[in-house]
């Protein structure tokens, strides 16, 4: 493979296990997806041989791979009117609009979090994870609102990946769920994984398959029009994990036809995306060691549906 190919070696110690999931794993700064088109593309090779996505790999194994080159918007400063809600010379955190992807992806140009970021710092933000994704140390899927943190320094980018690999970061959402709950709390402890048939969905497995998954709710607020607002914390950061959790015990989310939504009848409005919003990290500051604690406003589109009639 060419000179400019990234590449790993397979720690001692490691179980046997999939290309695409010790990629994931390995870089959790590139998207799942990234990783999918370089197979496809064939541009992973373990002992300089291509794999496809299934195979396996073992420890001392050496992975080289190569990203897909995707057509994006040049990377620089758009005023996007992203709200920051916390800024210091290390990091910043932004309120992310429904609607907006986090980053660069294969598809049609468009603006991202990323330029909106390059606007507000004036460019001074870490590319520890590449120019097209500037400082960006986790994402939002692009219905989900609420905070995005994004480090400025080399410093802070490197803590930041850490403490969201360690699980040492809080991160509560805010969901407007079909139903109403028989319980005002609980854990939802299912392990995760692609949805073989169709790969655009995650779901639940039984016993040792998937990612280990953990998301505990509570629930803030129950209408008569059956619907609920849950307080989600999760544990784990798999794709659509709480989406998936809340369909597997029947409450899908509003507005979220991929997984289970029906629209209900009486609603204030009939939701036009995901009703999901990332509303607090909480964490140590990774230069300073001050706790931050950060929470974002519900968004406009959630107040109808928290104003209408409630259960006592």
């Amino acid at each position: 493979m060419e000179e400019d190919a990234t590449e790993l070696v397979v720690p001692d110690g490691s179980r046997k296990s999939r290309v695409d999931r010790f990629l994931a794993e390995a870089n959790s700064e590139i998207s799942r997806a990234d990783f999918q088109r370089a197979l496809d593309a064939g541009l992973v090779q373990v002992n300089g041989e291509s794999v496809t996505k299934k195979d396996l790999v073992r420890a001392g194994d050496i992975v080289q791979f190569k990203l897909v080159a995707t057509e994006s918007l040049p990377m620089g400063p758009i005023d996007l009117g992203l709200l920051p809600v916390y800024e210091d010379d290390d990091l910043i955190v932004v309120n992310k609009p429904a609607g907006l992807v986090t980053h660069p992806g294969a598809g049609k140009p468009e603006p991202t979090v990323a330029h909106g970021l390059h606007y507000l710092c004036k460019g001074k933000l870490s590319l520890l994870g590449g120019a097209d994704r500037p400082g960006i140390v986790h994402r939002l899927d692009r219905e989900t609102s609420g905070l995005i943190v994004a480090a400025k320094t080399d410093v802070a980018y490197q803590a930041l990946g850490e403490l969201f690999r360690s699980r040492e970061i809080v991160k509560e959402y805010l969901a407007l769920a079909s139903g109403v709950p028989e319980l005002m709390s609980g854990s939802i402890r299912k392990n995760i994984e692609r949805n073989p048939s169709q790969r655009h969905k995650m779901r639940v497995c039984q016993g040792d398959h998937g990612r280990e998954a953990r998301t505990d709710w509570t629930a803030e607020m129950l209408f008569r029009q059956g619907f609920s607002l849950l307080r989600c914390r999760i544990h784990t950061g798999r794709t659509h994990q709480i989406r998936v959790h809340l369909m597997s015990i029947g409450h899908s989310l509003l507005g979220d036809r991929v997984y289970g939504y029906r629209p209900l009848t009486n609603l204030p409005t009939e939701p036009d995306r995901v009703m999901l919003h990332a509303a607090r990290l909480a964490f140590d500051h990774p230069i300073s060691k001050e706790k931050l604690d950060i929470t974002a406003p519900l968004p406009g589109d959630f107040i109808p549906f928290v104003e209408a009639e409630r259960l006592d």
